[in-house]
C-alpha cells in the first residue's frame, strides 16, 4: 500500500501540474487574441490547431515513448510545450500562432498518453475504479485551477507566458524524482475506423462528434466571447473556473442516472436541456454577472456529459475486448468535432455577433436530440439489465480507455515491479513482507556453501590434473 500512495502521489502532482499550466495558456490566448483585435474567425482557425495537434499526438506519440523510453519522452515534450508556451509573446504573425497551438496539442497529447501508462501500470483490477475516479477529479480540479491564475493580470503581460511554461515544466519534476521505472509500452494495434464504429454505434460516434463541436466551442472561445461581451478578466477567471467545476459536479449524479433510466433517453434529455441552457447564454449576454455565470454552468456542467453517455452507450454494444477499439474511435470522432466546432463558431460569431457562439451550440444540440429521438424509433434502446455500469469519461484529457473498469482484458502489475529498489521506509508492513519472502527465496535457490566449496576443489583438482602449457601456449605431451 506505501509503494501504491508513493506511486500515485508523484503521477498525480505531475497530472495537476501540467494541466494547470495547460487550461491557463489556453484560456491566456483567447484573452490575449481579442485584446489584440483580431477578428474571431482568424482566432477559431488557431485556437483549432491545438485539436488537430491533440488528435495527432494521441494517435502517434506513443511510438516516440515506447522508442527513447518515459522519462526520456516526457522531458522532450514537456520542453518543447514550454517552449512553444514562450514564443507565443516573441510573434504576431497568426500563423506562427498557429504552428504553435499544433505544437502544444501534440505535446500535451504525449504527456498525457506518457502519465497515463504509468496510471495503468500501477492500477489493479481492485483499486483501478477508485483511481480512475480520482484521476478525472484531478484533472477536472486542475483545468478549473488554472483558469483562477487570470486573475485581474493583464493577458498582454509576457510574465503570464512564462508562468504557464514553468507549470508545465514542473511537471517533470515529481515524475523525475520518483524511483519509479519506466512500464513497459506495448503496441495493443486496437484501433476502430470511423466507419466501423458509425456501422456498429451510430448514436455513440454523433454523441463524441457533437461533444466535440460543444467542448473544442467552450475551450477555445468562450474566453473571447466573454471578452467580447463586456467582462473584466478577473470576471472571466471565475467564469471559466466555476463552469469547469459544474463539470465536475455534474458527472456523478447524471452518471447515478444513467445507470437507472435507459441511456438514450437521458441523452435526448441532456441534449434539449444543454440547448436550452445554450440558448439562455445567448440571450442573457447583457444581464447580471451572477445570472451569466449560472447559465454558463448549467450548460457546461450539463453538455460535458454527452460524451460520457455516447461511450457508456457505444460500449453497451461492444463486448470487452473492444472498449479500447472503440474508444479509439470515438476520440477520433471527438478530434473532427473539436476541430468543426471552433471553426464554425467563430465564423458566425464575426458576421453576426459574439452571442452566435451559443446559438450555434444550442442548434448542433438540439440535432443531437433530434438524431436520438430518431434512433429510438428506429432501434429499441437496450433494456436496464443489459446497460453496463456508467463510467464518466474526460475526452479533452485522454481517459485512459485501458484503465476503464469495464475493460475485462485488463492486467495487473504488480507495485513492486515498478520499482528496482523501494524506499526504506517500505521495508514495514505488506511490501517488507513481500520482499523478505523473495529474499528467502533467492538464499533457498542459490547452491549450499558445502556443496559450492566442494565443487570448486574438485574443479581445482580436475585442473592441476592436466598438463601445464609450454611456451607455445600448447599443452605438453605426457611424454
Amino acid at each position: 500500500m506505501r509503494l501504491l500512495v508513493i506511486s500515485l502521489l508523484a503521477l498525480f502532482a505531475s497530472l495537476s501540474l501540467l494541466i494547470v499550466g495547460n487550461s491557463f495558456l489556453i484560456t491566456l490566448l483567447g484573452l490575449r487574441f481579442s485584446l489584440l483585435g483580431i477578428e474571431p474567425s482568424t482566432i477559431g482557425m488557431v485556437m483549432v490547431c491545438y485539436s488537430a495537434g491533440f488528435v495527432i499526438g494521441s494517435l502517434y506519440a506513443d511510438r516516440v515513448v515506447r522508442r527513447v523510453g518515459h522519462i526520456r519522452a516526457f522531458a522532450v515534450f514537456a520542453a518543447v510545450a514550454a517552449m512553444a508556451a514562450l514564443i507565443y509573446p516573441m510573434t504576431y504573425n497568426v500563423w506562427h500562432w498557429g504552428i504553435l497551438r499544433g505544437i502544444n496539442g501534440l505535446t500535451i497529447a504525449a504527456l498525457f498518453i506518457t502519465i497515463e501508462s504509468w496510471f495503468s501500470a500501477v492500477a489493479s483490477n481492485s483499486n483501478r475504479s477508485k483511481i480512475f475516479s480520482l484521476y478525472q477529479i484531478a484533472a477536472y480540479s486542475a483545468a478549473a485551477g488554472g483558469q483562477l491564475l487570470i486573475g485581474d493580470n493583464n493577458p498582454i503581460n509576457y510574465a503570464l507566458f512564462t508562468l504557464a511554461a514553468l507549470f508545465i515544466v514542473a511537471g517533470i519534476i515529481p515524475l523525475s524524482l520518483s524511483r519509479m521505472h519506466s512500464p513497459e509500452v506495448t503496441d495493443t494495434g486496437d484501433r476502430m475506423s470511423l466507419l466501423e464504429l458509425v456501422r456498429l454505434a451510430p448514436l455513440g460516434f454523433i454523441a463524441a462528434f457533437t461533444s466535440g463541436i460543444f467542448l473544442g466551442s467552450f475551450y477555445a472561445l468562450v474566453p473571447l466571447f466573454a471578452s467580447l461581451t463586456g467582462l473584466e478578466n478577473e470576471q472571466i477567471s471565475i467564469y471559466m473556473f466555476a463552469s469547469i467545476m459544474a463539470a465536475m459536479l455534474f458527472a456523478w449524479p447524471i452518471g447515478w442516472v444513467c445507470d437507472r433510466v435507459q441511456r438514450s433517453y437521458v441523452l435526448m434529455l441532456i441534449s434539449v436541456l444543454t440547448a436550452a441552457t445554450a440558448a439562455a447564454n445567448a440571450i442573457l449576454v447583457d444581464s447580471e454577472f451572477a445570472w451569466r455565470l449560472l447559465a454558463l454552468c448549467l450548460c457546461m456542467g450539463l453538455g460535458s456529459t454527452v460524451y460520457s453517455i455516447g461511450v457508456a452507450i457505444t460500449n453497451d454494444m461492444m463486448d470487452s475486448s473492444q472498449i479500447i477499439a472503440a474508444s479509439s474511435g470515438l476520440m477520433l470522432s471527438y478530434g473532427i468535432g473539436s476541430v468543426c466546432g471552433p471553426l464554425i463558431s467563430s465564423a458566425l460569431m464575426e458576421y453576426f455577433q459574439p452571442s452566435a457562439l451559443f446559438q450555434t451550440l444550442a442548434v448542433a444540440l438540439g440535432a443531437m436530440a433530434l438524431f436520438t429521438l430518431y434512433r429510438q424509433y428506429r432501434v429499441p434502446p437496450l433494456p436496464l439489465e443489459a446497460q453496463e455500469h456508467f463510467i464518466p469519461a474526460i475526452p479533452d484529457v485522454h481517459a485512459i480507455p485501458e484503465m476503464d473498469p469495464r475493460n475485462e482484458e485488463f492486467v495487473d502489475t504488480p507495485i513492486e515491479e515498478l520499482f528496482d529498489h523501494p524506499p526504506a521506509d517500505v521495508e514495514s508492513g505488506d511490501e517488507g513482507e513481500l520482499m523478505a519472502e523473495r529474499k528467502a527465496q533467492t538464499v533457498k535457490d542459490e547452491p549450499h556453501p558445502g556443496i559450492a566449496e566442494q565443487t570448486a576443489k574438485g574443479q581445482d583438482n580436475t585442473d592441476a590434473t592436466q598438463p601445464a602449457p609450454d611456451e607455445s601456449g600448447l599443452p605438453r605431451s605426457g611424454n
